[in-house]
């Protein structure tokens, strides 16, 4: 994994979770793969339980902003920094921010193998619009 690719499949992470489609969810993932909420929690096992976990729930269209990019690279690990916002309806407020940080290990053939997210929601009164 390098910088660049990893700043792709960042792109294609936030592409699949937009459209909602299998296929592109499917493309990220190895069939082992491990994805964590939380570095505590216990996390999904395998790309068909990850897959499902997007579909079954999706946000609706216009509900979220997300931008993710690369923090770190180290051979197959790498490190990703951003922001997600949650709006409301209306989209005339913010909701829910979230600063996070993804630790991804990564298979040679580009697809993640382990995902895990730290995050933190940040305090309504702090947030910027």
């Amino acid at each position: 994994m390098d910088h660049a690719r990893f700043a792709a499949w960042l792109e294609a992470y936030i592409a699949a979770w937009r459209s909602g489609e299998r296929a592109a969810a499917e493309a990220l993932w190895t069939e082992d793969a491990r994805y964590a909420f939380a570095p505590y929690r216990p996390p999904l096992l395998g790309r068909d339980a990850i897959v499902e976990m997007w579909l079954e729930d999706p946000d609706p269209p216009g509900s979220w902003t997300a931008d993710y990019r690369p923090l770190a690279v180290d051979g197959a690990v790498a490190v990703a920094h951003g922001q997600t916002s949650y709006r409301r309806a209306d989209g005339a407020k913010q909701d829910i921010d979230y600063r996070n940080i993804f630790v991804c290990e990564f298979a040679p053939n580009g697809r993640c193998r382990s995902f895990v997210e730290w995050f933190m929601e940040v305090p309504r009164d702090a947030a910027r619009e």
